[in-house]
């Protein structure tokens, strides 16, 4: 091997990352970054797998917190190698690092908000670590003002793999708090970052390939969708009933990437900071209901054969889709597309804002369901005095 194969190799496998700035405009997702968000199926799957076991307020509220941090994980991974990968043999290197610490962290986010959860810390906090590191290299790269940005950036990614890891010596509550602090701490800087920082829209230019990724971060949780469907036929009775529950919920599903994808999906926001925060952020609350909604479909299924579906899971699939839709109304606000066609996004998000407030007030209402859930009574009741030979009270004849 001559010195100058050694050197191009060094070159190849060593190349320092791109800087804030240096984009590539006509960049494609590359396969390398396919195979990345492959392994968060498996990491969202085993953590929603918990709710879909059990709806509640309790349950939904824990695994919340835990999506937050796995999108958070994706998110920065994700930004890493669109604004500084490079196809060379040390971004797949750290990327194959990154994919078998999410491996490992997938085994324990089933049970993240329980007895797994300290397990679950520690390897977060690794796949932290590796993140920190990573985005430091790219501060040699950057000019003195976005270097200043990259800088906290960095601090940040630090003070949170020690909180993180420190949380491992917690119970699981007050764990869980110190996550969802870590959540809104980390929401909360994005969105400080996009308003008040020039050099954020410096550094995070939106690209096609962003946007794309965004895009395919929400087909990721629409198969969790599918495989909801597919979970709850699997393990209910799978009669006509049944298979017509599942394709309705699918219809939901379907109905999702269809609104996604035609309003929002594929169209970058406005180049500005303000703008491209605003653009990420409301990302969160669209993956995490979609993902919240797959894990209501299998408690549907379980009951399909019920009069009326239990309150619990008919507002979580209520509460999904009227948060879906009102995030995306806030994405609509700052694409680009809105400044040329103004009257259509408003058109769109006054139908979109009509259709969340009636899944919120009336599908989701606790009156609604226990109106239904009571007529069901006054039916079952009816029934079993006639067959016992006795005349129903009529309502208001003593009770």
């Amino acid at each position: 091997m001559t010195r100058a194969t050694i050197r191009q190799f060094r070159e190849w496998f060593w190349r320092p990352p791109r800087a804030h700035g240096d984009v590539v405009r006509d960049r494609s997702v590359s396969f390398l970054e396919l195979l990345y968000d492959l392994v968060y199926v498996a990491v969202i799957s085993q953590a929603a797998g918990a709710l879909a076991d059990d709806v509640s307020v309790s349950r939904l509220l824990e695994f919340a917190v835990v999506f937050t941090l796995i999108w958070i994980a994706w998110v920065n991974g994700s930004l890493y190698l669109e604004l500084h990968g490079r196809e060379d043999g040390r971004t797949r290197s750290f990327v194959f690092v990154q994919m078998g610490v999410l491996a490992l962290l997938a085994v324990f986010a089933a049970t993240a908000a329980g007895d797994g959860g300290s397990r679950f810390a520690i390897v977060y906090a690794a796949f932290l670590g590796v993140q920190a590191w990573m985005w430091n290299s790219v501060r040699g790269q950057d000019t003195p003002e976005v270097a200043r940005v990259t800088l906290q950036y960095v601090v940040l990614l630090v003070l949170s793999a020690v909180v993180t890891l420190g949380s491992a010596f917690l119970d699981p509550g007050t764990r869980l708090i110190v996550w969802a602090g870590f959540g809104l701490l980390w929401i909360g800087a994005m969105a400080a970052l996009g308003m008040r920082s020039r050099s954020f829209s410096i550094g995070v230019t939106p690209t096609h390939s962003m946007v794309e990724r965004f895009g395919l971060f929400v087909i990721i949780v629409l198969g969790e969708v599918v495989f909801g469907v597919v979970e709850g036929l699997s393990h209910a009775e799978q009669d006509l009933i049944t298979i017509g529950t599942g394709s309705l919920a699918l219809v939901i599903g379907l109905g999702f990437w269809w609104i996604y994808f035609d309003i929002v999906g594929r169209r970058a926001p406005r180049n500005t900071g303000r703008a491209i925060a605003i653009w990420i952020l409301a990302q969160l609350p669209v993956t995490l209901s979609i993902a919240a909604a797959g894990a209501a479909m299998v408690s549907l299924l379980e009951h399909a054969h019920d009069p009326i579906a239990p309150e619990p899971t008919a507002w979580l699939l209520a509460g999904s889709v009227a948060v879906v839709l009102v995030a995306q109304i806030v994405i609509a606000w700052v694409l680009a597309d809105s400044e040329r066609l103004p009257a259509v996004y408003r058109s769109v998000s006054i139908v979109m804002g009509v259709a969340a407030a009636l899944m919120a007030f009336y599908f989701g209402s606790p009156a609604a369901w226990n109106q239904a859930y009571g007529a069901h009574i006054d039916k079952e009741r009816c029934r079993s005095l006639a067959t016992v030979g006795e005349k129903p009270a009529l309502l208001g004849e003593g009770g």
